[in-house]
């Protein structure tokens, strides 16, 4: 049986899907999928284990239908894979998820003679700012800060999940949301009525079912994210609950941010910073917000738009490895 060689395999995988890309050692694009969801914080490991199987698949197949190849996984031969995934912030999630990810490649029948398991956030860092001195703050169904300076000494704060960070997050402003909510029902602070356009979207009648809900099989660390969109067009629509949570979720990144510049010594220096992330992108009182207070305590920074993603900063790391330690077969 012929083995087909492919030199990099690339895995960018967060809190909502993963995208992963075959690629040559020139970073052409081989093949590419999709899959779901690769935090084992949120999902679970096997649901891990399916999601990276079925991105991993996907591109296989894409893979075979662009080079009209026939042939099974047993195949299949990857020079470096590198995996870099949510979750990973302690030595502890190391070993787990590098576990996921043999767990993967076993399940695939697939052998990978070197293999890289990194945090999805130090690749998205690679990819937005290429190795050059910045910040890049994320903050989408998580959140988390990741700097470089030009020592090459890297930082990051937040990233400590759902449960007990995520600060400034998707996750973290429904969060908040639910909790405003239930404490106007109780009379501990007054209600302006963004009660009124949570209960709507989730479909629910009163603040009683808000909280059945909570602690429901239908609460999903997902679901509660997208309550972050609904805050926003409420804080638009001039409410007072909703624009403080965005204020705060503002003010949140911002000391993560700052903490990032300190442990780099950037603050008189200048340097690009990046945002990522769908809150970022589309909740405009929280990066407005952000960007002022940067700039009022950092004036040197510049802000940029990423001209890379997250998949790009996997593949450089890649590219990297192989060809400082792997050389290309005669």
């Amino acid at each position: 049986m012929e083995t087909y060689r492919i030199p990099l395999l690339a895995v960018d995988g967060g809190g909502t899907k993963c995208l992963v890309r075959l690629l040559d050692r020139e970073g052409t694009v081989l093949g590419q999928g999709k899959g779901g969801s690769s935090n084992y914080q949120g999902v679970g490991g096997d649901e891990v284990v399916r999601a990276l199987s079925h991105g991993i698949e996907a591109a296989l197949h894409d893979y075979c239908r662009r080079h009209e190849y026939r042939m099974s996984y047993e195949a299949v031969a990857i020079d470096c894979a590198v995996f870099a995934l949510a979750g990973l912030d302690t030595e502890h999630d190391r070993q787990i998820i590098t576990g996921l990810v043999q767990s993967v490649l076993n399940k695939l029948s697939l052998e990978a003679d070197h293999v890289i398991v990194e945090n999805d956030g130090y690749a998205a860092l690679l990819g937005a700012t290429g190795g050059e001195p910045g910040v890049l703050v994320i903050a989408g169904t998580g959140s988390i800060i990741f700097g470089v300076n030009d020592d090459g000494q890297t930082a990051r704060a937040g990233g400590w999940g759902h449960r007990v960070g995520d600060e400034g997050s998707g996750y973290w402003i429904g969060k908040e949301a639910i909790r405003t909510i239930l404490k106007s029902y109780d009379g501990r602070e007054t209600s302006t009525g963004l009660g009124e356009w949570i209960l709507l979207h989730l479909g629910v009648n009163n603040e009683e079912e808000l909280f059945n809900w909570t602690y429901s099989k239908e609460y999903s660390v997902d679901k509660v994210s997208e309550l972050a969109e609904i805050v926003n067009r409420a804080a638009v629509a001039g409410n007072r609950e909703a624009s403080q949570i965005l204020v705060a979720a503002a003010d949140e990144l911002f000391q993560g941010a700052a903490a990032v510049i300190n442990h780099l010594s950037l603050l008189n220096t200048r340097f690009t910073m990046v945002l990522q992330g769908g809150v970022l992108r589309h909740e405009g009182h929280v990066r407005n917000r952000l960007m002022h207070k940067i700039e009022a305590y950092a004036p040197k920074v510049s802000f940029h738009e990423a001209s890379r993603e997250p998949i790009d900063g996997v593949t450089a790391m890649g590219i990297s490895y192989l060809q400082k330690k792997m050389p290309a077969r005669s």
